[in-house]
C-alpha cells in the first residue's frame, strides 16, 4: 500500500492494533486452556476436593468428564494434520 492509503488509513490504526492485541490475548488463552499439564493439575485438584469432601460424587463426574473431554480434544488436535490450537468451546 502506498503512502496516500496508509496515511488515509492511519485514523483506524488504534482499532487494527487493538484486533492484534485480541488475538494475542484469544491465542494465549487457547494455549492456557489446552495445555495438558493444566488440565491433570486441575484433575489432581477435583480429585482432592471428594477427597476432602468439598464436592460430591455427582459434581466431581461431571466436572472431570469437562476435563477428559479437553484432554481428548487436545490429543486429536495434535494428531490432525496442521496440529494447530483447537477453537475455543461453545
Amino acid at each position: 500500500m502506498g503512502l496516500l492509503g496508509e496515511l488515509l488509513l492511519l485514523p483506524l490504526a488504534p482499532v487494527r492494533g487493538t484486533g492484534w492485541v485480541l488475538r494475542q490475548v484469544v491465542a494465549e488463552a487457547e494455549r492456557q486452556y489446552y495445555d495438558p499439564s493444566a488440565v491433570q493439575r486441575e484433575l489432581s485438584a477435583l480429585a482432592e476436593q471428594l477427597d476432602n469432601g468439598l464436592i460430591d460424587e455427582a459434581e466431581f463426574d461431571r466436572r472431570e468428564d469437562e476435563l477428559l473431554d479437553r484432554l481428548e480434544e487436545v490429543q486429536r488436535r495434535r494428531a490432525a494434520p496442521g496440529g494447530g490450537p483447537p477453537p475455543p468451546p461453545r
